[in-house]
C-alpha cells in the first residue's frame, strides 16, 4: 500500500485497520500440539520417555497399563496451556494397529460443558490433525484403541 494514501484524514481509520489485520489474523492461527504414540503411551507426556512396550493389540495395553499406569500418572506432564485454537497433531509410530485420539473434560460435569475431539484412523506411520478450540477447565487426553493412560491437561488463562 502506497503511505502517502494513508496520510489523508479521511482514510486513516481504514489504513489502521489494514494494518491491524495480519495482527488479528495471527491470533486466531491455531497452535499445533505434537504428540507421538507407542504401544500403550504418549511419548511426550510422559517426559520424553519410551517405555518401549511392543503391543499388537489393545488387550496388550490394557494389561501392561493395568501393571504400570498409576505409577507413569505420578511422574506423567501435565499440559499447560491458554485458551485458544490448537491443532493436536498426533504420530502413530509404530503400534501395527489403528489408533486414535480422544481429549474431553476431565469430570462428568466438564465432559458435557467443556469442548472435546476424538477420532481414529491413525495407522502405523501415519499422523492425523485434532482441531478444537479450548476452554478454560481440566482435561484428559488418550487413546482409546491403543489404551493409553488418561493423561492431564489444563487451560488456563
Amino acid at each position: 500500500m502506497n503511505r502517502s494514501f494513508c496520510y489523508s484524514p479521511i482514510r486513516v481509520g481504514f489504513c489502521l485497520l489494514l494494518l491491524a489485520l495480519p495482527v488479528a489474523a495471527q491470533a486466531d492461527t491455531a497452535r499445533v500440539i505434537e504428540l507421538t504414540q507407542t504401544g500403550c503411551q504418549f511419548i511426550e507426556s510422559e517426559n520424553g520417555v519410551d517405555h518401549g512396550y511392543v503391543t499388537r493389540s489393545k488387550a496388550d495395553c490394557d494389561r501392561i497399563n493395568a501393571e504400570t499406569a498409576v505409577e507413569r500418572l505420578t511422574r506423567a506432564r501435565t499440559l499447560e496451556l491458554e485458551p485458544g485454537r490448537y491443532i493436536f497433531r498426533v504420530h502413530n509410530l509404530n503400534v501395527p494397529y489403528e489408533l486414535g485420539f480422544w481429549l474431553r473434560g476431565a469430570s462428568l460435569l466438564d465432559r458435557a460443558l467443556l469442548p472435546s475431539v476424538s477420532g481414529g484412523g491413525l495407522g502405523m506411520g501415519t499422523s492425523r490433525d485434532y482441531e478444537i478450540e479450548l476452554e478454560p477447565g481440566e482435561y484428559l487426553y488418550s487413546c482409546p484403541l491403543n489404551t493409553t493412560p488418561d493423561y492431564r491437561l489444563t487451560v488456563a488463562d
